[in-house]
């Protein structure tokens, strides 16, 4: 507590002119660390109304007007009188002697509030190296609070206040990593703390980290090697960020003990934080932020390029997995993602993108909580690898099973073999990309997009020549006659490599994405949600083949005109869906521009709200009634 009081001092001799003098410390630690103080340390002096330390409390009131005037320091923002207003609220809330949860709860969300709003950096650069630390600590640190950080180093005696004990676990369970780092680096003025500055920045950080670990045995740390390995707390402390903003007394109350555990493995090895993969949820976060930098300081080309790739390397992996969870939020932040990189292609002002950008990490948040707390359950799981694959694999069976009845009906037989070679082909080249893009060469999630929409729109001219080619014959297969004499030679060269075509274009499209959002799911389930994940595939995979069998069994049982005439439509259907998913992939990628349209989102059909898609859709439907109507006309005879 002592440690923390004392930074008012410093506090009030520096002032709020500090916001905007370059030689002071950086206002930003400043205000943290007295918003960090303030929500700790508050219940400590008012409980129930009423005032248990009148030089604590007096403390308390003149650190948040400290706080106010530090903020009206800070660079003009729009936002800026908001956070005003609520350090105004917590002054007075202090004055008012309001409960300490509410206190704390005022400190903590302006906190956050400041650091989204101007972007401070509370992580260090990279991962610390906590080797030389132990030397600084002793060059440094060790004549005051002792070779052990008990604080009974040599010059500690006649010290008033003392050296802090920082082997107190209940003291230090007060402070975040990013804390302690403040108070190397600014010092505690009337103290025998004194700043750190001259070190580097890499020291101070690794001194933060080595001074977080002397108060924990190492038995604790030795559990929380094993519940980390195990999975544990990879959701609660998932980067660097997360875990210097972290304090032990908020993680037990999150987490128990076994968080507690972790947090103290990760304090002492935060290199242990490179070795897992960055989900794709924290991948998105990250590259909004750059994305948002960039932009900042008018590199719009990049943070386009940033943002189109934080969707499709990030958020895009999770949206099967988030639509089983809550399909409304998935749709909501694919829109809000959608309309930054649209804000961001216009050049918008500034503050137009950041509040986009604010409103998007804020979403995302929200989804990776709720995926975090749906990831207790496996049928949530299993119900994401389920729907990963009907929604991948739908339309590429519907195309199959269409090409196989219709070729069985014409019979045909011995043309299934392009159809079988077609779709096959293109399960062995998803493989072998997914193998080239995951050890040989990186293929990006724009790389992915283009791919997917050029093959979509190939696929849709394909299924039209098809469609057109059924819808022809529907009506001269009304005709036994016709049957007899034409159909045999219906099917040319030209006709069966187009049907090959469609069928490798239907799987391929399909199969690499396929296999990136298992792989993202795989991972986001760990160790004890496998199974489930298995087990969704195996039902889908199973459902998928029913649905083909049912169609083959329904389309043979059809007359060979209805057969024809209902393949006819399910081909023009599926051309206008490919279509406007092709238009979107090559959006998403930035191949294309995007101008929105105020129309709902309707994936099973292709529908994007954009001018380019519906656009595209609906010239294609003109042109496919068109062509149906003129085919109609024709003479019965016609072939």
């Amino acid at each position: 507590m002592r440690l923390r009081r004392a930074l008012l001092a410093l506090l009030l001799l520096i002032g709020p002119a500090a916001a905007v003098a370059a030689a002071e410390p950086d206002p930003f630690a400043l205000i943290l660390h007295a918003l960090d103080y303030l929500a700790v340390d508050y219940p400590g002096a008012v409980k129930d109304g009423r005032v248990l330390d009148e030089g604590e409390y007096a403390e308390q009131v003149e650190f948040a007007a400290s706080v106010r005037g530090l903020i009206g320091g800070l660079p003009a923002r729009p936002e800026r009188a908001a956070l005003q207003a609520t350090a105004a609220g917590l002054l007075a809330a202090i004055r008012d002697k309001r409960p300490g949860d509410e206190v704390a709860a005022i400190s903590g969300d302006l906190r956050r509030r400041i650091i989204d709003l101007y972007d401070v950096r509370v992580a260090p650069r990279q991962i610390p190296d906590l080797g030389p630390a132990a030397a600084d600590f002793t060059t440094h640190c060790a004549v005051c609070h002792g070779a052990t950080g008990r604080g009974d180093g040599p010059a500690a005696k006649g010290l008033n206040p003392p050296p802090a004990d920082l082997t107190n676990q209940a003291r230090m369970g007060e402070h975040s990593l990013f804390g302690l780092y403040n108070t190397i680096t600014l010092g505690i003025k009337g103290t025998a703390m004194t700043g750190f500055a001259p070190l580097s920045e890499t020291q101070r950080w690794a001194l933060a980290f080595y001074v977080s670990t002397l108060g924990t045995p190492p038995a604790d740390r030795e559990r929380g090697a094993a519940l980390w390995k195990g999975g544990t707390g990879r959701g609660e402390l998932r980067d660097l960020r997360a875990l210097v903003m972290a304090t032990p007394k908020e993680v037990a109350a999150r987490a128990g003990d076994d968080g507690v555990a972790v947090l103290a493995y990760l304090r002492g090895d935060p290199g242990a934080l490179a070795a897992v993969r960055e989900s794709p949820l924290d991948l998105s976060t990250r590259l909004v932020g750059e994305s948002l930098a960039a932009y900042r300081q008018g590199d719009v080309a990049r943070a386009h390029q940033l943002a189109i790739t934080s969707y499709l390397d990030g958020f895009e992996l999770v949206e099967a997995q988030l639509s089983g969870v809550d399909a409304g939020l998935k749709s909501q932040v694919e829109a809000e993602m959608l309309r930054y990189r649209t804000l961001i292609q216009s050049r918008a002002p500034r503050e137009a993108v950041e509040t986009e950008a604010r409103t998007i990490l804020a979403m995302i948040e929200t989804a990776r909580q709720r995926l975090d707390a749906a990831r207790l359950s496996p049928a949530t799981t299993f119900s994401s690898a389920l729907v990963i694959l009907l929604r991948e694999g739908l339309e590429a069976i519907l195309v199959l099973a269409a090409l196989v009845a219709m070729l069985i009906k014409a019979g045909r037989r011995e043309a299934l073999r392009y159809v079988h070679a077609g779709w096959i082909a293109a399960l062995a080249l998803g493989a072998i990309t997914w193998v080239a893009a995951s050890f040989v060469v990186t293929l990006s999630g724009a790389s992915r997009e283009v791919t997917e929409g050029v093959t979509a729109l190939i696929a849709a001219a394909m299924l039209l020549y098809v469609g057109f080619w059924m819808h022809r014959h529907s009506h001269a297969a009304r005709w036994q006659s016709f049957i007899e004499t034409r159909v045999q030679a219906a099917l040319s060269g030209r006709t069966r490599w187009a049907l090959a075509s469609i069928a490798f274009l239907a799987v391929y499209r399909e199969a690499f994405e396929t296999v990136l959002f298992y792989q993202a799911l795989w991972i986001e389930a760990g160790p004890s949600g496998r199974l489930a994940v298995v087990g969704g595939f195996g039902a889908a995979a199973l459902g998928l083949a029913l649905l083909a069998w049912l169609i083959l069994k329904m389309g043979l049982r059809l007359p060979v005109g209805w057969f024809f005439g209902v393949g006819a439509g399910l081909m023009a259907v599926l051309a206008v869906v490919l279509a406007g998913k092709g238009i979107a992939a090559l959006q998403h990628a930035g191949r294309l521009p995007v101008e929105p349209l105020d129309l709902p989102t309707i994936p099973s059909l292709g529908v994007y709200p954009t001018w380019q898609g519906v656009l595209t859709q609906l010239a294609l439907v003109v042109l496919i009634l068109t062509a149906f109507t003129y085919s109609r006309r024709r003479p019965r005879h016609a072939a």
